[in-house]
């Protein structure tokens, strides 16, 4: 059974940095491209960040760009989300996603329906 797995999550104060992880397991994610993509109450899910399944592409929201990086280890079939400079505006529960996409250069859909696995969530609160 496919299975992303997200931990990392908490509460900190504006200006402070978290790296969330997603581990993937139940099938074989390194030819998918994974993503990042946070919700809060009464919004629809908003992209974050998505890197290809090469690691060599990689794309990210406007809001979070110069501010958040993507990565991932194949190795250990595990995607990271480095948070710095945290500002209120962040807080949401945090998603992580694997979209079935093989180019190795393509860094992923920012629609969130493009992606066929999603994890449970994390809750990411940033207290000003």
């Amino acid at each position: 059974q496919a299975l992303l797995a997200e931990s990392g999550g908490g509460l900190v104060q504006a200006g402070d940095s978290l790296t969330l992880s997603c581990a993937a397991s139940g099938r074989n994610f390194r030819t998918y491209v994974l993503g990042w993509f946070r919700q809060t109450p009464g919004k629809e899910r908003e992209f974050v960040a998505s890197i290809s399944w090469s690691g060599s592409a990689e794309a990210y929201a406007d809001s979070v760009k110069g501010r958040f990086t993507i990565s991932r280890d194949n190795a250990d079939d595990t995607v990271y989300l480095k948070m710095n400079n945290l500002k209120p505006e962040d807080t949401a529960v945090y998603y992580c996603a694997a979209e079935n996409f093989g180019r190795p250069f393509y860094s992923g859909s920012r629609r969130a329906s493009d992606y066929d696995y999603w994890g449970q969530g994390t809750q990411v609160t940033v207290s000003s």
